[in-house]
Order: structure tokens, then sequence, then C-alpha cells
């Protein structure tokens, strides 16, 4: 019994400790996990939502900002047509009066403009040069624009507005480096409208305009509307801002206190998005002293030069910590499942060990050759209390049919080698012939749905045509100003026709063979370098070409344009980082007798594997290509082939690869 017992003991000890593993380790390894994902998902959903958030808010403001330029082009347009104006300018001629300026200064305080003056024809035309909205006005439309006006030009204009637009720039943690020290300019709503006299003469132009230079009111109802009281929770504040280049000129971002940030200059990181790159930012910002909720777009001018940036946003402070709290309490939760969890494991692991730890000493005590060994009774009357009865019955008929077992073991042994060795031989074939197998199905699925995808799409083709037909004859001569637009709709049509053609002949090539011509080329490879142009021009490759054949090929054009298009895609994406892509053609003879040409396509790649140059020409081979299907050689191959032609590879690790494409001046077998 003292040998047992010190079986059972070591056994007891790992038994329950196994039990509690088993129990806890899954909930110590999933709970983790679970927070994890949700800490990263929910982090991420709750980015997106502050993202979506600050998107509609900066379309709000975009919305006010388009209705405040209307607003002063109404007001510039209204005046232009005024009969008040209208009687002034036409009492005086064309040179503004002191009465026609005296009118203008009430009708300024009236409309809320900062500046409005007449302008005669003479001097229309030379502010045209300089300002679109003035140069659109004198071709007989009215205009409103964002413009910069500079210190002089807003001198020129009222000495007050060069005043209120100078700016001392404020250092600004995270700038952009740069040495200014003030701005004087002004960004300016600018609008002109055109004033006619009775009989439809243009007499001049009425210019005026609003400096948003520290317009105050301006960006405090721009910032109520996106963010009026009580619409941001967590105690979150909104603000608005209006930039100059990279200065705010007008903004509720405050510096300390009651001071507001007019002067301070946008991050580094924002400038080279929004200023340099012209993209509109969705993301967190540092803003003057604090992290925020960002969003920035572009100002354009009416020459559409990016000349400041329109921005909301809000505190991000608020969100991060409510955040940070849900995920406290989630946290607790788990902890709290795990200990409850953990603590039901303990207690019912204590009815589980006992059994097992008598079936683990029996079964010791077999190995160590006590064949006689059994569990005997347990009182546990359970699963595992009939699991030990049943293992004890077990054992009885083990221990029977050992020496049954031991003389068929012998003799199946010969049985066994005889059949693995026939069995090794069946499974060689039954490999090989569903190689082939796979093979053909996928040929044939292929060529049915090829099929059935190009009869569906030659339905909708008729349709556009049949309509674009009729638009034709319905608009007759007025269609002309988008003539080359139903020019270019009829070529892509066609295109999508031969497309289809295409598939089909994929699909049935016994049934289409194409139309056969005499085709240059020289002209051919000229049309298919610019269909690929903006692959060319993306990975940074040069074309060297050597054309020293003039003799025309009689194929199928558009089958030959897919072919060398297949190649020059090929050997582009073999040339990730850049290199040179070599085109030539030379006259293919042989005994003296012209056969046809040797089109010849190669790169400056890494070069093609032996093992890989082997399967090059075969269905599905795609030498781990991204996005590729593995027909395009094997396709080209067969369109060469049908005309008696060939295509050859050749290629050397690190030296590039070259394609050489044999064809006939005639076809042949068609």
């Amino acid at each position: 019994m003292s040998g047992l017992g010190n079986l059972i003991l070591p056994a007891r000890r790992s038994i329950r400790t196994r039990l509690l593993l088993l129990a806890l380790v899954p909930l110590g390894v999933v709970l983790p996990l679970i927070m994890a994902a949700l800490a990263y998902w929910g982090g991420n959903y709750f980015d997106r939502i502050l993202a979506t958030k600050v998107r509609s808010d900066l379309a709000v403001a975009h919305g006010y900002f388009d209705r405040v330029i209307e607003g002063v082009g109404r007001s510039v347009a209204g005046l232009a047509t005024s009969d008040k104006l209208l009687r002034a300018v036409g009492r005086h001629g064309r040179h503004t009066s002191s009465d026609v300026a005296s009118m203008l200064r009430v009708l300024l305080v009236e409309r809320k403009l900062d500046f409005l003056r007449y302008m005669d024809v003479n001097a229309a035309r030379r502010a045209g040069g300089q300002w679109p909205v003035v140069a659109s006005a004198l071709a007989g439309n009215e205009r409103t624009e964002t413009e910069v006006f500079s210190a002089g030009q807003l001198a020129e204009i009222r000495s007050e507005l060069a005043v209120l637009a100078r700016t001392p720039i404020v250092r600004t943690p995270n700038a952009k480096p740069d040495g200014r020290e003030v701005e004087d300019s002004g960004i300016v709503i600018h609008s002109a409208a055109p004033v006619f006299d009775s009989g439809g003469h243009l007499l001049g132009v009425l210019e005026g305009g609003v400096l948003l230079n520290k317009n105050l009111d301006f960006i405090d109802n721009m910032n109520a509307i996106v963010y009026p009281e009580a619409a941001l929770p967590f105690g979150s504040a909104g603000t608005a801002t209006l930039f100059l280049g990279d200065v705010r000129v007008a903004t509720n971002v405050r510096l300390f206190g009651d001071t507001r940030a007019i002067g301070t200059r946008v991050s580094a990181a924002v400038h080279e998005t929004v200023l340099d790159q012209g993209k509109t930012w969705l993301d967190r910002a540092f803003v003057v002293s604090d992290w925020y909720v960002s969003a920035y777009e572009p100002l354009l001018d009416g020459r559409k030069q990016r000349i400041g940036m329109l921005y909301v946003g809000f505190l991000e402070e608020p969100f991060v910590r409510a955040r940070w709290h849900a995920f406290a309490a989630v946290a607790a939760c788990f902890v709290l499942g795990m200990l409850l969890a953990g603590g039901f494991a303990v207690l019912s692991a204590r009815r589980v060990f006992q059994p097992i730890e008598r079936m683990h000493a029996t079964m010791t005590a077999i190995e160590h050759g006590n064949l006689d060994a059994r569990v005997g009774n347990v009182q546990s009357e359970d699963e595992l209390g009939e699991m030990a009865a049943h293992f004890d019955r077990l054992l009885d008929q083990l221990q029977a049919q050992a020496e049954s077992l031991k003389r068929w073991g012998t003799s199946l042994d010969a049985k066994v080698a005889e059949r693995t060795a026939a069995l090794e031989r069946a499974v060689a074939d039954l490999k090989a012939a569903q190689s082939q197998l796979v093979m053909n199905e996928k040929l044939a699925a292929i060529g049915q749905l090829t099929a059935g995808v190009a009869h569906e799409i030659n339905n909708p083709i008729a349709v556009v045509q049949g309509n674009l037909d009729v638009l034709r004859d319905v608009l007759g001569p007025r269609a002309e100003p988008v003539a080359n637009e139903i020019k270019l709709i009829h070529e892509q049509v066609q295109r999508i026709r031969l497309i289809v053609a295409k598939l089909l002949q994929f699909a049935r090539p016994q049934d289409y063979v194409g139309y056969l011509e005499p085709v240059d080329t020289a002209v051919l490879l000229q049309d298919c370098l610019l269909l690929v142009r903006h692959l060319l021009t993306k990975g940074d490759i040069a074309i060297e070409q050597h054309v020293d054949s003039t003799r025309r090929i009689v194929c199928n054009k558009n089958e030959l344009q897919q072919v060398i298009i297949n190649l020059f895609v090929n050997a582009i994406q073999a040339m990730p980082n850049g290199g040179v892509l070599k085109i030539s053609v030379e006259d293919w003879d042989e005994a003296d007798m012209p056969l046809g040409i040797c089109l010849v396509v190669s790169d400056s790649g890494p070069g093609i594997s032996e093992a890989d140059l082997a399967q090059l020409f075969k269905p599905f081979f795609t030498a781990k290509k991204p996005g590729g299907n593995g027909l395009g050689l094997w396709v080209s191959q067969a369109l060469v082939e049908r005309y008696g032609g060939r295509i050859t590879a050749e290629s050397a690790p690190g030296k590039g690869a070259r394609f050489t494409v044999w064809l006939r001046l005639e076809p042949q077998g068609l």
C-alpha cells in the first residue's frame, strides 16, 4: 500500500492542477483577448464615429460659408441693377461722381459690406487682369470668389481695412518653421457685377466685398450654427476657424481666458496635407494648446489656387475620457466574471479529480507489470463512477484479447506490406488522373462562364447603342457642343463589343477567328504604349524602341494588340521600382525567304527562375503575382499560334526577361 500511496500523491497534485488550469486558462486567455478585441475594434469604431461627426460639422460650416458668399454676391448684384445706381451713373456718365460715391457709402452700411465701389469700363478693364470676378463682370456675368488682397490693395480701397487685416504672427508649437512676424494680407469675399443702361449697354462694374480677417461676427455665427448649445456630449466644446495660408485670421479658439488665438498657425502635419497636397484633413490634430477632433478643408480663390483653410473641430479629451470609463466598466465586469467562474471551477474540480486519480494509479500499476490491477468501487455515482467501472471491464477484455492480437499480428504484417505497395501505385495513378481532371474542369468552367457573361453584356450594350443613335437623331444640330462626348461614348461601346467578342472567342475559339487586315506594327506599338501610359508614368519606367522592320502583318489587329499589351503589363509589373522597357521589331527571314517579323519585349526586372520559365505558358500559372489569374500568357500564346506564329521566353536571374513574338506575314491554317 505504501508503494501505491507514493504513486497516488504525485498524481493527486498533478490532476488537481490540470483540472483547475483546464477551467481557468480558457477564461484567462479568452477574456483578455475579448478585452483586447473590444479595445481595438471599439476604439476604431469610436474614432470612425468621431470622424463622421466632424465631417458632417465641416459640411455644415462649408454650407454656411457658401451662403455668406452668396449673400455678398446677391447684395452686389442687386445694387448693380438698382434704379438708384443706374440713375446716378446715367446722370454723370462713365465717371463716378462724389454723389455716386456718397450713395455707395450709404449702401455699403445698409448691406453690411466692407467696401463698395463703381468702376467705369476703362477702370474695370485695368482691374480685370488682376481679379477674375471683375473680368467676369466685364463679360456680362456677376461672380463672387474668395480672394487674397495685399496690404497695398486693401489700403487703396480703404485704409481702415489694411489696419484691420494686419495680424502679428504668434509663435505656435508644432507649426511649420517660418520667419514671418506679421501677416498683413487680407482674405476677402470679393464680388463684382456688370452695370447696364436701359439699352443693355455696359456702363461699368460694381465691385464690393467683405474682409474676413478678425470678422468675429462671421466666425461666431458659423460656430453657433455648427455647434449650438449642448450639441456636444461629455462637456466637449466646438470651435471654428478661418485661415489665411496657415495663419488664423478669424477664430473662436482661445489662447487663454477670452484672448482669441488670432495670429497662431496650423501644425506642420495639417499644413502639408491640406495646403501642400490639397486634401481634406479628418483626424485628430493639435490646435494651439490642446488636441481636437478636427476637420480642415482648403479654400480656393478665383484662379483655383489654395489660399487658406476652413476648420471646425471639438475637444478630444472628453470623448477619450468617456471611452476609457466605458472600457474600465467592461473590464471590471470581465474580472468579476473570471472570479466567479474560478470559484465555481475549484468547487467542481473536487468531485472530478478523485476518480480520475484512482484510474491514473491503476494505469501506472499496469505499466509497471501488474496486469491484475483494477480501479475498484468508487463513491461517485455520476458519469465518472460509470467510467471507472467500465474501465475495469475493458481491462479484463483487453487482457483476454492480448494473446489473440499477438497471433494475428504476424499474419497482418505480411498482408499490410503487400497492400501498401499496391495502394501506393493506385494513389500515384489517381493523383495524375485527378490533376488532369481538375485542369479540364477549370477550363470548361471558364469557357461556360465567359460565354454567359459575354451573352449578358450584349443586351445592355445594344440598348446603349440604340439610345445613343436616338439621342443623336433627336438633338440634330444641337448635339454639336457634345459631339466629341457622343463620339467617345460610341467608341467605348464599340470597345465593349470587341471585349465581348474576345470573351466569346475565348469560350468558342473555333467560331471566332476575327477580321483579318494588314497591320502596321510600328503604329500598333504606339497605340499600345498609349494605353499603358498611366502604368509607365506611375512606375517611373523609361521606353527604348528599335523598330527596324516595315513589313505589315495580316492578322486581327485587336488580337495582336491584346498580346502586346499583355506583354507590356507583365514587363511593367516586373519592374515595381522603375526600369527600362525595351521594344524592338526586326524582319524574320529563313533561308533568304521573308517569313514575317520578330517583336521583342524585354524588361530590366529581376528575371524569371528556370522553374517558373518552364511553367509560364501553362493556364493558371501566376508566378505569385498579386491579382493575376494565370491566363494572360496562355491566351496570348493561343492567339499567336492561331496565325502560325509562336512566343518564346528567355531570362536569367537578375538580368530581366525577354519575350519574342514570331509573327508570319500571312496566317497559317485559317
